[in-house]
């Protein structure tokens, strides 16, 4: 496992909409690289409608068919239905009036973990916290959110510091560097 903080994404990421396209990608991204993923985000926002939830909501049987002609982005059946069922689970949270950056924040208590890995071998794939959050979002209706998913969003959007201890990021990350 590779712990890779996107230069593009916030050092904490507390806005929905970019929250929501994280969790999407990562979604996109299992079983893959995320190297692979990065490659291909200009073309998933161009093909998600700049990952509007409202747009991918909409997205109908027919649209699904076409995305899988594209190769901008993983020509993955499942995963781009999961997209339409994210977004559609998306704004029914939003529609109960939760927010969705308040939802997956309340895993972490508010706060970043910071943890303190010495070596690759430390960093785990899932944690108790990424195994709530992904019964909380399957249980809302999100898909393709396992607990590795769940963790790796975690990490990228940086509700969890995994850089390892010499990293330089790590200090960066915890307000320190």
């Amino acid at each position: 496992m590779v712990v890779y903080h996107d230069s593009e994404w916030g050092v904490v990421e507390r806005d929905s909409q970019r929250l929501f396209e994280a969790l999407l990608l990562e979604s996109a991204q299992a079983g893959l690289s995320w190297r692979t993923i990065l490659n291909k985000r200009d073309g998933y926002r161009q093909a998600f409608g700049q990952f509007s939830a409202e747009h991918i909501a909409a997205l109908r049987p027919v649209d699904v068919d076409r995305l899988l002609t594209n190769p901008a982005i993983v020509r993955h059946r499942g995963k781009i239905e999961a997209f339409v069922a994210n977004a559609r689970a998306y704004l029914q949270l939003l529609d109960q009036g939760q927010s969705f950056d308040d939802f997956v924040w309340q895993f972490v208590g508010g706060e970043p973990i910071q943890n303190n890995w010495r070596g690759m071998s430390d960093v785990p794939g899932h944690t108790n916290a990424a195994a709530a959050m992904s019964k909380a979002l399957k249980q809302a209706g999100f898909k393709f959110v396992g607990p590795t998913t769940c963790y790796a969003f975690m990490q990228s959007a940086g509700l969890v510091n995994d850089h390892l201890v010499e990293c330089f990021r790590h200090q960066q990350l915890r307000g320190t560097g």
